[in-house]
């Protein structure tokens, strides 16, 4: 497999833990979304994804873009460990909150949007974020256990964690948020979390580096 990745996209954060936690190996080919302009818009990258977005995996001899539904793919010829609960009722929930996150909060935050908003640029970011983590707090306070739903990590998880990554680049007090920054610390104490980390990828700049 190879993963197309940008260290800092949360979208491909989701995807890198997915591939850990499944102990799937893969080669990563990074695409830089400032340099150069952004190294999505690129015509290599472009018949790549013509969405000009990370992350693109290439596996089973097919290209998946979008971060669920690589991670859903993962899944379902995968399964171990299971991403998606079996209840479907748990699994309802986990997709709530993965689509709450990844449809909802993400993309008014992502870098085509910020590069749009001038000087406005941090504030949008803050409101954004702390509008959804509002409601996700209260989503979460009905569905947590250790982890989103329940004890058992999940897609809702991998959700989690680049998107808090976003809220403390961006300066969000998550004080408010005591059930997110619980499930947040927790997630980041296991190794398919810590691997995937944005901090510790091929395309990190040293400077970032831990």
């Amino acid at each position: 497999p190879i993963l197309y990745s940008y260290f800092r996209s949360s979208c491909s954060w989701r995807v890198r833990i997915a591939l850990a936690l499944k102990g799937i190996a893969y080669d990563q080919v990074p695409v830089n979304l400032v340099k150069d302009g952004g190294q999505q818009f690129s015509t290599e990258f472009k018949a790549v994804n013509p969405m000009q977005q990370v992350p693109a995996l290439k596996i089973d001899g097919i290209t998946i873009t979008q971060s669920l539904a690589i991670i859903q793919y993962l899944e379902e010829t995968r399964p171990n460990p299971r991403l998606l609960p079996q209840d479907p009722k748990k699994r309802a929930q986990v997709r709530m909150i993965s689509d709450h996150i990844a449809s909802g909060i993400q993309p008014l935050q992502n870098l085509s949007i910020l590069n749009k908003m001038g000087d406005r640029k941090m504030e949008w970011a803050q409101q954004c974020i702390m509008s959804g983590f509002q409601a996700l707090e209260q989503i979460l306070q009905h569905t947590a256990g250790r982890y989103c739903v329940g004890d058992e990590v999940s897609m809702a998880d991998l959700c989690l964690v680049p998107q808090v990554g976003n809220a403390e680049r961006y300066g969000v007090n998550l004080s408010p948020y005591p059930t997110i920054t619980k499930i947040n610390k927790a997630l980041l104490d296991l190794e398919a979390f810590k691997v995937s980390h944005p901090s510790r990828q091929p395309d990190t700049p040293a400077e970032l580096r831990s």
